[in-house]
């Protein structure tokens, strides 16, 4: 059997995108079996059931006891997901003051217009 090549290989990440998409389409907990014929792309399912267990322990993903296994749903949706990854930069580096001023700065009119509403919706909500 032929080995595949490095330049083979699909882009970092991808298949992980993948998954996600076809969770979050299916709006409901999936096995690693439905995921991956839901994938089509003639993985194993060991395959599949490696990247949901491996988001699952990330927290990007719950799992639900199933007959024999778990099934698995986002914890948030796209959105979410790209919001907690935006927080845990910004977290990650001390000066965090000078990380938004360059964040803001690089943002569109539309987008500072957007944010700067949304902060004012923020401080209007309770709690």
């Amino acid at each position: 059997m032929p080995r595949k090549r490095r330049d083979d290989r699909r882009p970092h990440g991808e298949l992980v995108a993948d998954v996600l998409a076809v969770l979050w389409e299916a709006g409901e907990p999936m096995t690693a079996h439905q995921v991956n014929s839901a994938l089509d792309k003639g993985l194993a399912r060991t395959t599949t059931a490696t990247i949901l267990t491996r988001l699952w322990e990330k927290g990007t993903l719950r799992r639900v006891p199933v007959t024999r296994g778990f099934a698995y749903e986002p914890v948030h949706d796209e959105a979410g997901l790209t919001a907690g990854r935006m927080r845990r930069e910004l977290e990650s580096d001390p000066r965090r003051e000078l990380v938004l001023k360059r964040f803001v700065s690089s943002l569109s009119e539309d987008d500072e217009e957007t944010l700067r509403r949304l902060l004012l919706e923020a401080e209007g909500e309770p709690g």
